[in-house]
Parts: structure tokens; C-alpha cells; sequence
């Protein structure tokens, strides 16, 4: 889930067990195939949308040889291979959060049957088109261990929008174009970003606790665990530890 800290999704995923980290890898090399088929080429240089999904699947310590058998199989399937459709969907959550889904599919009666059947269960309802996209904005994300103002001003310099500090490090926000750029020249400057990724960000909050916050917990995992199911955002503000 990406919600109020970037930090305490990718905490999350890399403390996850071994068969939750096999689904999300599995989402990953989905996620690879699907832009290589859809991007025409193999090389990320040339194709975005396969670059934004291998710094995905890196910051979520997909292994290096996972993700290059992935591209390879992509780049060598036959004609009838599985062609992934991109769909998102809309809806509200416990506390009034707002719930923004990206999918893959190749079955969209499927995926939204699903998603509708957990959202049923757990305490939310599947809104309409359009209902919560307007309050996420798509942004680079960028984490940085290094807090040093070096480190900032080296951000700004090359096209960082916002920067957030916090115990774990900095959390750098770029437009989507820029993410690229500001990663390369930390980089170049020596520092070494945890990770950098495209990324849905809100532009309010909602401050969820108590009985509501575990729900919405229990609803997002749910979603998550969806084979069709690739990324889950919302707008909720949650104590540090139930995020933990």
C-alpha cells in the first residue's frame, strides 16, 4: 500500500513472508512483461514504461536475474501470449479514505468482480470513474538514507519539487520526467538512493486510527493479495504502528 510514507511501504514489502513475497514478485514480472509488450522493446533506455516498472520491482528486491528473465521471456513470446490490459479503479475505504487501484488483467469482468466482492467484504464500497482520482497526482518518488543538505540541494538543483525528512531519510518528490534526473545526479554525486519509482501520491490526507485504521489494513492487504491487482494508494494518515 502507498499511502501517508513511501518508507513504510517499502518496509512493509521487504518484511513481508515468503509467500507474500513470492505474489508480489509475481505482480512484478507481470508488470515487466506487460511493458515490454506494450513498450515494443526489451531495453529500458528505450522504453519507459519498462524502466518505471524495473525500479518498481527493485525497490521491492525483486532479484536482478528474476527481472532480466522476465524481459527476456517478454521480448521471445509468440504472438498468442497474454496481453495485459492497464485499468484502475475507485473507491472509499473505513474512515473515509479514498482508494486508488492500478491493475493488470487480461480479463476485466474478472478483475472488477474481484475487487468489488473484497471491497464488499471488508467494509468499503467500489466508487465510480473518476469518484477519488482528482484528490492522487502522479509523482516520482525517490528515497534517500543520506539527510544531508548536500543531498537536498543536489535534489532541488536538478528538479526536485518536495523534500520530506524523517527518522528513516529523505523522501524526495519529483514530476513524473523529472525522477530520472534527479536519481542519476545523487547518484552521481555519490550518495545512493534506496529507490526510485513512479508513484501516486494524495494531496490530502485522512487521519485513520483505532478500529477503523485495522480494518482499512485488512482491506487494503486483501486487495493486494489479487493476482490482477498491482499497486493499492490511499489517502490515509495511519499510526505509526499499525502501519508497522
Amino acid at each position: 500500500m502507498a499511502g501517508h510514507s513511501k518508507w513504510a511501504q517499502i518496509k512493509r514489502k521487504k518484511g513481508a513472508n515468503d509467500k507474500k513475497r513470492s505474489a508480489i514478485y509475481s505482480k512484478h514480472i507481470r508488470a515487466i512483461q506487460a511493458a515490454v509488450r506494450s513498450g515494443g522493446s526489451g531495453d529500458p533506455a528505450a522504453n519507459l514504461a519498462l524502466k518505471n516498472a524495473i525500479a518498481a520491482a527493485k525497490a521491492d528486491t525483486v532479484p536482478a536475474d528474476n527481472i532480466e528473465n522476465a524481459i527476456k521471456r517478454a521480448v521471445g513470446a509468440a504472438e498468442g501470449a497474454a496481453d495485459y490490459k492497464e485499468v484502475t479503479y475507485e473507491g472509499y475505504g473505513p474512515g473515509g479514505t479514498a482508494i486508488f487501484i492500478e491493475a493488470l488483467t487480461d480479463n476485466v469482468n474478472r478483475t472488477v468482480a474481484d475487487i468489488r466482492a473484497v471491497f464488499n467484504k471488508r467494509g468499503g464500497s467500489l466508487g465510480n470513474s473518476g469518484s477519488v482520482a482528482w484528490q492522487f497526482e502522479k509523482k516520482g518518488v525517490i528515497l534517500l538514507s543520506d539527510t544531508s543538505e548536500v543531498a537536498q540541494e543536489v535534489a532541488i538543483e536538478n528538479g526536485a519539487e518536495d523534500i520530506q525528512e524523517s527518522e528513516d531519510g529523505l523522501e524526495i518528490s519529483t514530476a513524473p520526467n523529472d525522477l530520472y534526473a534527479v536519481q542519476d545526479a545523487l547518484s552521481a554525486a555519490g550518495f545512493k538512493p534506496e529507490s526510485g519509482q513512479i508513484t501516486m501520491i494524495p494531496s490530502n490526507t485522512v487521519a485513520v486510527n483505532g478500529d477503523d485504521a485495522r480494518k482499512l489494513m485488512a482491506l487494503v492487504d486483501a486487495l493486494e493479495d489479487l493476482d490482477d491487482v498491482q499497486n493499492v494508494y490511499t489517502n490515509a494518515d495511519l499510526p505509526e504502528e499499525v502501519e508497522a
